[in-house]
């Protein structure tokens, strides 16, 4: 006993496991102990943050795929690439749930590809595991074994193969069917290597929509009027006005400027309403206030709006996430001990 696994698969939302049950047969004959509702926006960045911290994303501050950083002249720091400049530990400054273990005496590790392991999102968020990095099944399987050697021990493993096969071809597609069932026989392979009695929970960062009407920020439409910098993602936008114009007043022409032309296609906010609706939470840090944009746009149905700095990027992926649609913000808590 006291050996326990959090696997998380990027991009598993709790609607993949009704609509997919056939291609994924040992995950479907694992105990759904719950759904879990993530906090918006439903991106890893914040969901993950969420995760580690306990925290919702007004206190943890990582409100997105990209905001702007506070007083930078309009740099915008994307949370998963990261930028030097910024001191991960400042920036999400709420200790992990993995620092609290060990300070128990548990022993922590994360597992996932090396490539991550000294990026500033893991320092932000993974603060006190022991990184052991891995890049094929095998691997991920010897050190998730390795990791839970002595007792008590907790495993975080990550896998990201289905969120970039969605982005890429989209959900339901051949890549991404492939990479479920991969991602099924990689967890039976797991199921026989771990010790008896290790407990695995298994669970999502958020789900994920196809794309439907694609509308690109300016282009033939006014919502480029009075913006200077656009963060987000196509599917939860936070926007930032030009600092001359930047008032109470402003916010809520430019809120009124894109609700008037996206109708049903989006709930558009003013950081003052973002704010009275609690959507990062109840507790916002004058930090996170900072961060936060101006106006917030949450597109609807399968709308995307595209930063039009970045078509090509955008308009390519035909999967994407970051609402608070069923679909996007749903995932699901599975578990079992290994007998």
């Amino acid at each position: 006993m006291g050996r326990e696994i959090l696997f998380l698969i990027d991009g598993f939302g709790a609607d993949v496991l009704v609509t997919y049950a056939t291609q994924m047969p040992t995950i479907s004959r694992l105990t759904r102990h719950a759904n879990v509702t993530t906090s918006f926006p439903s991106t890893t960045a914040t969901s993950l943050a969420t995760l580690t911290t306990g925290t919702m994303p007004g206190v943890h501050g990582m409100l997105g795929y990209t905001v702007q950083v506070p007083r930078s002249g309009g740099r915008i720091l994307n949370a998963l690439k990261w930028d030097e400049r910024v001191d991960p530990n400042h920036w999400q400054p709420v200790p992990t749930l993995f620092q609290r273990a060990v300070e128990q005496g548990i022993q922590v590790s994360h597992v996932a590809a090396k490539r991550y392991e000294n990026s500033g999102f893991t320092r932000a968020v993974f603060r006190g595991a022991q990184y052991r990095g891995a890049n094929v099944v095998p691997d991920l399987i010897a050190q998730t074994k390795d990791a839970l050697k002595k007792s008590p021990s907790f495993v975080y493993l990550y896998m990201n193969d289905l969120d970039v096969a969605g982005h890429s071809d989209g959900v339901g597609s051949d890549k991404w069917l492939a990479a479920l069932t991969m991602i099924d026989q990689m967890l039976a392979g797991l199921m026989k290597e771990m010790p008896q009695g290790t407990r695995i929970w298994l669970t999502s960062d958020h789900g994920m929509i196809n794309v439907g009407e694609k509308i690109i920020i300016g282009q033939d439409n006014p919502l480029l009027k009075n913006i200077a910098v656009i963060g987000g993602e196509p599917r939860a936008r936070h926007l930032y006005l030009n600092a001359d114009y930047d008032s109470p007043s402003a916010r809520t022409d430019v809120s009124s400027i894109w609700q008037d032309f996206l109708g049903a296609r989006a709930t558009v906010l003013t950081k003052e309403k973002a704010l009275a609706e609690n959507i990062f939470g109840e507790t916002v840090t004058e930090d996170s206030r900072d961060r936060m944009g101006d106006v917030i746009a949450i597109a609807q149905d399968t709308v995307v709006l595209i930063d039009p700095t970045r078509i090509e990027k955008e308009s390519s992926m035909v999967g994407h996430h970051g609402s608070n649609s069923e679909i996007e913000s749903q995932v699901s808590l599975l578990t079992t001990t290994l007998s």
